[in-house]
């Protein structure tokens, strides 16, 4: 568990949306580089005050997730029963714990060497991309990174992570399958609500292997 925390940092250094005249793989390297600058220059204000830490997060690197589509993965069957102003509280809610958590890690981040991969460019006519890269960890086993993107009409975007073989979104949706089976969707959007309010982080556990975006 500690072991994937610690790469939670290295793992957010790379989310970002790729237009779609530029490939998955060259977005990734133009934002690490942006997202760790920023993470070095404004270490010491990001610790002093999470807020601004947060606010960078959500500015430079959230935007270019679709929380929508991630929402609906991890929600499942549970997605197509909920009406749609539960989906959107769960998609706001969730939305709040991530950036809490991989902003909060990304303070950890200390100049670990990111390895990128070859990187195979999607067939004509696929709407999906993955990214391979390793986080290099002095004296331990590098940790593989996997990026899943899918195209829109104008950019790619992040649909899911993978780290060490972990999906965010299977891993999620494992975690909250029982609790909306034994106690309905807006238990589980309260508790995500109030762990918002008391400022909690998560952490990724280990679970299953990604996927496509759910339909």
């Amino acid at each position: 568990m500690k072991r994937v925390s610690m790469t939670i940092a290295g793992m957010l250094l790379l989310f970002a949306v790729a237009y779609a005249q530029t490939s998955a793989d060259q977005i990734v390297r133009e934002q690490t580089n942006r997202i760790i600058q920023l993470v070095k220059t404004n270490k010491a204000a990001y610790q002093k005050d999470p807020q601004k830490l947060y606010a960078m997060v959500d500015e430079v690197v959230l935007p270019y997730f679709d929380f929508r589509v991630m929402a609906r993965s991890v929600l499942g069957r549970y997605w197509r029963e909920a009406n749609e102003e539960q989906r959107e509280r769960f998609v706001n809610e969730f939305r709040n714990l991530l950036v809490r958590t991989y902003a909060t890690a990304l303070l950890k981040y200390n100049d670990q060497e990111i390895r990128y991969l070859p990187f195979r460019p999607p067939a004509p006519g696929d709407k999906t991309a993955v990214v391979r890269t390793e986080v290099i960890q002095p004296g331990g086993p590098s940790i593989p990174i996997q990026y899943s993107f899918f195209q829109t009409d104008s950019s790619w975007k992040v649909y899911d992570v993978a780290i060490d073989g972990v999906s965010l979104v299977t891993n999620y949706r494992n975690t909250y399958a029982n609790k909306v089976k034994n106690e309905g969707l807006d238990a589980l959007i309260a508790s995500l609500a109030e762990a918002n309010k008391r400022g909690q982080v998560d952490v990724v556990a280990p679970g299953a292997g990604g996927g496509k975006p759910a339909k």
